[in-house]
């Protein structure tokens, strides 16, 4: 805290009894509040020596607050956020309420780095009540306290704030509105919706995104529809992983996904149930099943990157997948277990004319896992199909970074050369050999012969 002068100068000008200046357009009220200024509003830095430096004056610290004040509030003014600026993490758990849907915690996390540097697209996608607008104010409202500027406002509001300006007795222009709405440097917006928008309204919509995307402005955007319901000139922006994050909390209406998070007859593997010491493995064999026990519960702990398990069938690597799988699941955490071969059987399913599973609802859904866990990998049939799909698949998910664990019986070499080259990735993935056999398999008796 600067030091004032208590000491008076014959200079015309109204001090109080500590030799504060007063300023003139203060009350007496007002200059009581500030114990260090009295109400002036600045000081008289001291010199090394001690004694007032008349020559200069500094604002005091209470002048410092008033404006960060103000600037708060004209930042929230200028917000349009009104009732919602009790919105904000402090308000929220980092599990959600009670019942809170699979995928919040990620969502959660992926909300509060999103608020310390907005960078990109952040589209949270959920049901009504799933916790997405929460989310999405709480990023406005952190951006703020920062002394950063947002806007939020709900998709239907804005479409009817622009048709409104059209009127020429209109407080605000439509040019001034479309450009705030278009250039605001934090956009939130809210409740996009698929069903009953007009030509005039997707277009509007889509200038808006369009132009941000152009612009690479941060933009938070808020809709209880799966993406493939959304108009293609809205969500075309949505498949760019480099720039935009899609995070679905819960399901989307109506989306018919009936895929459980781990099968009940994995329920029961888990790392407590798991034996890396087996009799009838060599000492080399049970350091090696050791290691990859470490390396599996160090991944539950924290899934980073991709953990692949290779090895013969019945090594343990499925009970290892479905050890994280289950741990995580205790923890709360969302996690999507699933064979390959099932996987790509459900994908053929929803093509059906009878299906009540939209394909790219249900694809997008297992894209983005937050927690995706393939098992069996290399078992499923090799079209050319199931080629593409895979790709697509682990593509996706090796740009965006997301954490997933693999299990195979093919070597790196027997894969197609850009799915494994994405495994073989070291910065992003750890690729680990387990040698032990069959856990069924006999043990060769030497005195017998068998």
């Amino acid at each position: 805290m600067t030091r004032i002068s208590t000491s008076r100068a014959d200079t015309g000008e109204s001090y109080d009894a500590e030799g504060v200046l007063r300023g003139e357009n203060m009350s007496g009220d007002e200059s009581r509040r500030c114990t260090v200024c009295r109400g002036a509003g600045f000081v008289h830095p001291l010199l090394p020596s001690g004694e007032p430096d008349y020559s200069r004056v500094v604002p005091c610290t209470c002048r410092e607050q008033a404006l960060v004040r103000q600037k708060q509030g004209l930042l929230e003014r200028y917000s349009n956020l009104g009732l919602l600026t009790h919105y904000s993490f402090d308000t929220l758990r980092s599990s959600g309420r009670t019942g809170a849907p699979d995928g919040y915690q990620a969502a959660y996390e992926a909300a509060r780095r999103y608020a310390d540097d907005p960078c990109g697209w952040l589209v949270l996608v959920g049901p009504v009540g799933s916790g997405k607008t929460h989310l999405a104010c709480a990023i406005a409202n952190s951006r703020i306290t920062r002394g950063a500027p947002a806007f939020y406002v709900s998709a239907a509001d804005l479409l009817d704030h622009l048709r409104a300006a059209f009127n020429p007795g209109s407080d605000v222009s439509y040019d001034d509105l479309f450009s705030q709405v278009r250039n605001a440097p934090l956009l939130v917006l809210d409740d996009v919706r698929a069903e009953g928008a007009s030509d005039w309204s997707r277009q509007k919509l889509e200038q808006i995104l369009n132009h941000r995307y152009n612009l690479r402005l941060p933009t938070v955007i808020t809709t209880d529809a799966a993406l493939d319901e959304l108009d293609p000139g809205l969500s075309a922006r949505f498949v760019d992983s480099q720039f935009c994050s899609v995070l679905l909390l819960g399901r989307t209406r109506d989306s018919g996904l009936q895929m459980p998070a781990l099968p009940d007859g994995l329920k029961q593997e888990t790392f407590e149930s798991f034996d890396y010491r087996r009799t009838e493995l060599s000492d080399e064999q049970q350091q090696n099943l050791e290691m990859a026990y470490s390396l599996a519960l160090d991944f539950a702990r924290q899934p980073e990157g991709w953990l692949m398990f290779q090895g013969v069938h019945g090594c343990g690597k499925t009970h290892l997948a479905s050890a994280i799988a289950n741990s995580r699941l205790a923890a709360g955490q969302p996690v999507l277990f699933v064979v390959v071969a099932d996987l790509l059987d459900y994908l053929r399913s929803a093509f059906g004319p009878d299906s009540r599973v939209s394909y790219a609802r249900f694809f997008e859904e297992v894209k983005q896992s937050p927690l995706l866990i393939l098992d069996d990998f290399g078992e499923q049939s090799s079209t050319p199909w199931a080629r593409s799909k895979l790709f697509q698949l682990i593509n996706h998910r090796y740009n965006a970074r997301l954490p997933m664990v693999v299990t195979t019986c093919l070597s790196l070499d027997e894969m197609e050369i850009r799915i494994s080259s994405r495994f073989a990735d070291p910065r992003f993935g750890t690729v680990f050999n387990i040698l032990a056999p069959h856990f069924n398999v006999d043990v060769y008796d030497h005195e017998s012969g068998r």
